[in-house]
């Protein structure tokens, strides 16, 4: 074996590190993100700008990161019994977890909707992803815990009066948070096929017995829960106690530092909420709000990946230039940049229909149908968009350092958590056949457009072609077998038409070449003739 002489060993050259890029952090993640910035004024919420660059701080920092990778590296740990024997049901949790999620409800991100004048959906976008890129498993109570409030008004306000206020609260100590309970073994999505029973004890108040195959947040406070009584499938909420069980943790794919559980309910008391035999209506609400919530975390890790390549890439060299300025990464870069973008002012468009639903007939139905639409397609698309930011790291990328693997992980829970992409498509069947109004609402919005790109007008005829072919369909079958397609090319419609509205041309023009013209099946496969260096000037302002 061959040793190299001692003077050699300490060369300056074997320990100094050359072209690596220097760290992203400290910066500021929401100044940094000019669509987000952009958008959030447009859509309602300028009033919220100097506290989203107070959080853009916190998400940018490497304090932050910190605690993300020790919250994901120490898992929580459930404790059925103390060492006595007494059931007890405690998860342990790295005090990082409760430094993110004390900062997340600090920050008022499960409350703004229910406490700002106006605008408040629109706020939370932003807050929501900001935080999300720092760690998405601590997003998931506080989705829950927004969430739960719209379902207790409108099925419940008794009980509503009587939790929304410790719901709402700033304060992690004396917060109220919520969870749900929906899916069993046997059943899944399909939780009509549930067996939990509730028997009545009197009045509102039932014992529950059964179980949950996924139960996310055993710590919450509350939950709701689906059990049967005599008249049928109900929702009940269920404060943590004696008689709620929690079996094991789940052993996850991603967002690993969120504790989510198997439970049993050995006659627990839940108070009922809605009617009986109305359940699925009654916490349909909760739903619905937590299917937009997927559609935040997806936009949040466009948005991470989008931030991590270009970063990347800007301050890396190969053969003699910057990886961002050679032709074949901007392609990449420029095509990742506008699948951010177009999501998110297609999700902040989608929050200022429920800052305005309550009121507003058109935008609740636009609100109905897009969020289903969107929550198929952003979130299908996010899986990819990571591999693809991943990719541009190269090996680094591959390294749990860099943050890639946490984004990749966590790019799948979106599009399976409330429906996953069969359950979704399905869904806008539905809600068209249920509320034609949606349709005309969606239309109308893609429709703002019209006129300003002639590859978005014949794509608009083409949707509408689908829409009025789909009604002429005798066989169902038919029909659901070609669901997919529908909603991909009506979610590419609606953020084709944000972005001719509100994107610099550049970018506008990239997407409906890529999305509506000749573009390939990959990240990266935009055709010729595009301005990338302004689009990926734009997507990370640092």
């Amino acid at each position: 074996m061959t040793t190299l002489p001692a003077d050699q060993t300490s060369r300056p050259e074997v320990r100094e590190v050359r072209n690596q890029p220097p760290d992203l952090r400290p910066y500021n993640a929401f100044t940094a993100d000019v669509a987000l910035v952009e958008g959030v004024a447009r859509e309602g919420a300028a009033w919220d700008h100097d506290h989203l660059v107070e959080i853009g701080v916190l998400a940018g920092s490497e304090e932050s990161w910190d605690h993300s990778r020790r919250a994901e590296r120490n898992l929580p740990v459930l404790h059925p019994y103390d060492r006595f024997g007494n059931r007890v049901d405690v998860v342990e949790l790295d005090p990082s977890w409760h430094h993110l999620l004390g900062t997340a409800i600090a920050h008022g991100m499960h409350s703004v909707p229910w406490t700002a004048p106006e605008g408040g959906h629109v706020a939370r976008v932003a807050r929501f992803g900001l935080w999300s890129q720092v760690n998405a498993g601590v997003m998931c109570p506080v989705s829950m815990t927004t969430a739960v409030v719209p379902a207790l008004r409108r099925a419940a306000p008794h009980l509503a009066e009587e939790w929304e206020p410790a719901l709402t609260r700033t304060d992690y100590e004396t917060v109220a948070l919520s969870g749900m309970a929906m899916t069993e073994r046997q059943g899944g999505s399909d939780v009509r096929a549930n067996v939990s029973r509730a028997e009545p004890l009197g009045g509102d108040r039932y014992a529950i017995w059964g179980h949950k195959w996924f139960c996310s947040y055993p710590p919450c406070d509350i939950f709701l829960v689906l059990a049967h009584t005599d008249a049928g499938l109900s929702c009940f909420l269920v404060e943590r106690g004696p008689g709620l069980e929690f079996q094991r943790l789940k052993d996850k794919l991603g967002s690993r530092s969120l504790p989510s559980s198997e439970v049993e309910f050995h006659g627990i008391e839940g108070r009922l909420v809605g009617e009986e035999g109305r359940g699925v209506p009654a916490i349909i609400q909760m739903v619905n709000q937590t299917r937009m919530d997927c559609i935040i975390g997806a936009v949040a890790g466009l948005r991470s990946g989008t931030t991590h390549a270009v970063h990347h890439t800007r301050h890396r060299t190969a053969f003699g230039r910057r990886l961002a300025d050679q032709p074949a990464m901007a392609n990449v870069l420029a095509d990742l940049a506008i699948e951010s973008e177009a999501a998110t002012h297609t999700a902040l468009r989608l929050a200022r229909a429920y800052d305005a639903g309550d009121v507003d007939a058109g935008e609740a139905a636009f609100r109905r149908l897009g969020t289903a639409i969107e929550k198929y397609w952003i979130c299908k698309r996010s899986a990819a968009h990571a591999a693809e930011a991943l990719e541009c790291l190269g090996g680094n990328g591959y390294v749990e350092d860099s943050g890639m693997p946490l984004v990749y992980r966590d790019s799948i829970l979106n599009g399976i958590w409330e429906g996953s992409g069969n359950v979704a498509a399905l869904d806008v069947l539905r809600a068209m056949a249920k509320s034609p109004e949606a349709v005309t609402a969606f239309m109308a919005e893609c429709r703002l457009a019209e006129g300003a790109d002639a590859r978005l007008d014949a794509h608009l005829d083409a949707v509408e072609a689908q829409v009025t072919a789909l009604w002429r369909t005798e066989d169902p079958q038919d029909v659901e077998y070609g669901a997919r397609t529908l909603v991909e090319d009506m979610a590419v419609a609606l953020q084709a038409s944000m972005m001719v509205r509100h994107a610099p041309a550049a970018s506008a023009d990239a997407f409906c070449a890529g999305r509506l013209g000749d573009g390939g099946r990959v990240y990266g496969t935009l055709p010729a003739g595009l301005d990338t260096a302004a689009i990926i000037d734009r997507a990370l302002a640092v």
